[in-house]
């Protein structure tokens, strides 16, 4: 066995094929890593490092990824995992969108080993001949046999046909780009064979693929995502990062050590100090140890020691006194008032130390008070009369 291959297969849900990654390995040359992603939001999340560590990894042993920005497919929206058509982006917002990916990967990629391709170079200037006649390649039986596919047929939802061609387009890319490889979550699996099926067609060796593990999110359910707010952003400072995993369950904090950084844990072991060991792993990946150290202590003194953190924000306001419910969303602890409602409701909120279980209560903005809302949001009221 080549001595990079076990560390490379590693944490990975499916191999197309191990054998033939094994005889690239022995080629002893740099392999070419494809990558793609489509700008469809600003921001990456904990979810998205699970393919960029692997791609690290590859790196770490010589080779080059190849990260592909869909900036032309990202205006057809991916299909994939999906139960109704992805709404359009603009142009603008796509270009905007892929500067902060960039940037916001090469937190954990080697910028140096990193070449970035844009699809919309070859897709602006294909012909609809060439268009269709790679659609000609693929069967719309075969197509229909993908699951987000099936499973919306069989609930009686739309598929429009501009679906259709986003697995071709994939598939394109790595003919385009002559990838060796092309790493993906497990969801990508259809669209990743089919340029396999491609790169054949066109006389090239086809690439291996590599699914990866999705990353649940908070919740410990539902795939990671920024709309069903149960992520963690990469742009998300250390003491965000590191309250947020605190918050997660003991079972799901086993699946992250071994998803992300491919850890089995003991049974016996104990679950809170493994889950600030996990933090602080997450925090000094995106950051530093001396960060991920830091957030560490001032989670403590906060949770453990029922202390009140050393910085928090500070707000003035003219009048002396405020109803609770406008000043939790004037300091933009929440959203809405409705939110404000249903958290004190839920007993999430505190003033100076004491529980605020009353949606009708009026503070008295006292000089230095302190609100607590949620687990994690502090801030210093004051009236500028006091």
């Amino acid at each position: 066995m080549h001595p990079h291959l076990g560390i490379l297969i590693r944490g990975t849900e499916q191999v197309v094929t191990t054998e033939e990654l094994e005889k690239l390995l022995s080629l002893d040359r740099r392999l070419r890593i494809k990558f793609g992603v489509d700008p469809t939001s600003p921001n990456l999340h904990l979810g998205h490092a699970v393919p960029l560590l692997k791609l690290r990894q590859f790196q770490d042993f010589g080779h080059q990824v190849l990260l592909v920005i869909g900036d032309f497919t990202a205006s057809i929206g991916d299909p994939s995992g999906r139960n109704s058509t992805r709404p359009v982006i603009s142009r603008e917002q796509i270009l905007n969108n892929a500067k902060t990916y960039t940037d916001q990967a090469f937190k954990i990629l080697d910028r140096e080993r990193t070449e970035i391709f844009f699809n919309g170079e070859w897709f602006n200037e294909m012909s609809a001949e060439r268009l269709l006649f790679l659609a000609r390649r693929v069967t719309v039986n075969h197509l229909l046999h993908r699951q987000d596919f099936h499973d919306r047929i069989s609930k009686d939802q739309s598929i429009f046909l501009h679906e259709f061609f986003y697995p071709l387009l994939q598939a394109w890319d790595s003919v385009k780009i002559c990838a060796d490889v092309e790493i993906g979550g497990k969801d990508q699996i259809f669209n990743m064979l089919l340029g396999r099926d491609f790169q054949k067609d066109e006389g090239m060796t086809p690439q291996v693929v590599m699914t990866l593990p999705i990353l649940e999110g908070l919740d410990g359910t539902k795939k990671m995502s920024k709309s069903l707010g149960n992520d963690i952003a990469l742009t998300d400072s250390p003491k965000e990062m590191f309250g947020k995993t605190m918050s997660i369950s003991d079972a799901l904090m086993k699946r992250w050590f071994l998803v992300l950084f491919g850890e089995q844990l003991d049974p016996l072991c104990n679950p809170m100090e493994e889950k600030k060991r996990l933090a602080e792993k997450i925090v000094s990946l995106f950051y530093s140890k001396e960060e991920a150290l830091k957030a560490r202590s001032e989670f403590e003194r906060i949770f453990s020691r029922r202390e009140i953190p050393e910085e928090m924000p500070k707000f003035s306001f003219p009048q002396k006194t405020m109803p609770i419910v406008e000043l939790l969303v004037a300091v933009g602890a929440v959203k809405s008032k409705s939110e404000a409602r249903r958290l004190i409701s839920q007993g999430g909120v505190d003033f100076q130390g004491e529980r605020v279980t009353d949606v009708h209560k009026v503070i008295e903005l006292k000089k230095g008070s302190i609100l607590k809302c949620g687990k994690r949001f502090f801030a210093q009221v004051n009236s500028e009369e006091a």
